[in-house]
């Protein structure tokens, strides 16, 4: 088989690459170089994309003798995750970049490009695994599962992945990079979002958007302050209010919804931010199951913990009823269904969707 793997330049795609080429496969490294900014390293950062992470990966193809190319998404990168993301926190919402980067880049384009020009799959460093009857589950390293990420995929995008350490923990991945002798056996993963190298993400969104003056009340209407941009706020935030005025019983004030067509910004007690009753849209159905009514575990976060629900699906939306509340749901967020371990081999991916609403009465 020709399969291209996506050389992020860390410890996990490093294996990926490795195994693939024990097993036979006829393999070409490639990295995606998604900054307009070429010079930018970002070495203080721990990312996925920069010219440090490029060097890593070619290293690696260099020792297992496969060729290594660079991909220039930069431009489709800009419009599909970057714009996507200052547009997302513009209406309200909180997006998660690295999941649209991998729905939008990491597969789509880079599948696009890898199917034109002859090969027959392409694989990842993913933890998450996928069984022979073609159903993406979670890895077998609870601690590093990112079947999350990966419910935003299309079936037939699905259809042409591997993911070649999904079967294995994160400690024994990195003993096998430091057999094979890859430096990158003891990188550090990534975690920042590539495009905001100092982590300030507000100070990113000001310049992106401009500051837009609003109101922070209390749920009871009450003016607490004013802010510079309903951006800076995230449904579920704790610190950084700077209220200055302390509710009436003393406890601690949470954000529970971002108006940003008003500007206006709602804060209450930790109760509120309960959610029973979740609405998404902009579906991904990678099971059949995913259809009609049916009982499922539903994720929001990538390492957010899972609550079963009963859910019911009408074409391009889905609405699902919470058994116990979650907290902190926004906008934007992608809800990830499962079905839960029905074999005792991982619980299955059915599909997700992008929440678009939510409500606190419990049903």
């Amino acid at each position: 088989m020709r399969v291209l793997v996506a050389m992020s330049g860390g410890v996990d795609s490093s294996v990926a690459a490795a195994r693939l080429v024990q097993a036979g496969h006829d393999v070409v490294g490639v990295h995606l170089a998604l900054s307009q900014d070429p010079q930018a390293t970002r070495e203080s950062a721990r990312g996925c994309c920069s010219l440090e992470d490029s060097a890593d990966a070619r290293r690696v193809c260099d020792k297992l003798g496969i060729p290594f190319y660079v991909w220039d998404f930069s431009d489709r990168f800009k419009a599909e995750v970057i714009d996507n993301f200052v547009w997302s926190y513009e209406h309200g919402e909180t997006p998660n970049p690295c999941l649209r980067c991998n729905e939008k880049i990491k597969f789509a384009a880079l599948l696009e490009r890898a199917v034109a020009l002859g090969f027959d799959a392409i694989a990842t460093g993913h933890y998450a695994t996928i069984d022979e009857d073609g159903n993406l589950r979670r890895s077998v390293d609870p601690l590093k599962d990112q079947s999350y990420v990966l419910g935003v995929l299309t079936r037939d995008e699905l259809d042409k992945c591997i993911f070649p350490v999904g079967d294995t923990e994160k400690p024994q991945i990195r003993e096998e990079a430091a057999a094979f002798g890859f430096a990158t056996a003891q990188k550090p993963d990534s975690y920042d979002i590539c495009f905001i190298p100092d982590g300030n993400t507000q100070a990113f969104l000001g310049r992106s958007i401009g500051m837009r003056p609003g109101i922070v009340r209390d749920q009871d209407g009450t003016e607490l302050k004013e802010h510079d941009g309903a951006f800076q706020y995230t449904i579920g935030q704790r610190r950084g209010l700077n209220l200055r005025v302390p509710a009436q019983d003393g406890k601690p004030r949470y954000v529970t919804d971002v108006d940003a067509t008003t500007g206006t910004v709602t804060v209450g007690p930790r109760e509120a931010l309960k959610v029973w009753q979740i609405d998404a849209d902009r579906l991904k159905v990678l099971h059949p199951a995913m259809q009609g009514e049916f009982a499922a575990n539903v994720q929001i976060r990538a390492h957010g913990g899972v609550v079963a629900c009963h859910a019911r699906v009408e074409g391009n939306s889905m609405h699902l009823e919470l058994e116990t509340p979650l907290e902190g749901v926004a906008r934007g967020q992608a809800a990830v269904l499962y079905l839960p371990d029905p074999d005792g081999r991982g619980d299955v991916v059915l599909g997700s969707g992008t929440i678009c609403g939510t409500s606190s009465v419990q049903p």
